[in-house]
């Protein structure tokens, strides 16, 4: 059985429209095909129809108008990453040192949290994982404990 390729030996910026209005045509099978021809792996087994769509016509358009810059790609790694594990790494958030202490006031009182040398935090005479189990508690609703607590992320360049 003969696939349908769309990858051109030289990519024209003029046919470019073209390939990629050829590419919602195919099937997910020639989809995969064409994943091999312009990745040099297989796909992933559980990537959609539409995933491998958008990853095929991206590459297409990378050849003949370029990719991301270097400092777009290392902003994006900086982010998290799926290499390998399947999964993204949540972004960095800054390290609080043992013993810091974190105020917030909600409705006219007080809530301290110490933070511990295990990673952990001190609230209301118990130890908790995160602090967004403690603005939970503390609120009734969930919260992202570091916005909560008003912690910013580290500024990226």
């Amino acid at each position: 059985m003969r696939r349908a390729s769309v990858a051109a030996s030289s990519p024209d910026a003029t046919k470019l429209p073209e390939r990629l209005d050829r590419l919602s045509g195919l099937s997910a099978g020639d989809l995969r095909h064409e994943w091999r021809q312009h990745f040099r792996a297989d796909p992933p087994a559980s990537m959609s129809r539409e995933l491998l769509l958008r990853a095929i016509g991206f590459r297409m358009q990378e050849a003949v108008i370029g990719g991301l810059s270097r400092r777009t790609e290392l902003r994006l790694g900086s982010l998290g990453s799926v290499a390998g594990r399947g999964k993204a790494s949540p972004p960095d958030r800054p390290a609080l040192k043992s013993g810091t202490k974190l105020l917030r006031e909600w409705q006219g009182k007080v809530h301290e949290v110490l933070t511990l040398d295990d990673g952990r935090f001190a609230y209301g005479g118990h130890s908790y994982r995160s602090l967004s189990t403690i603005a939970r508690a503390i609120t009734g609703a969930h919260w992202s404990g570091p916005r909560f607590f008003g912690i910013k992320e580290a500024a990226h360049g």
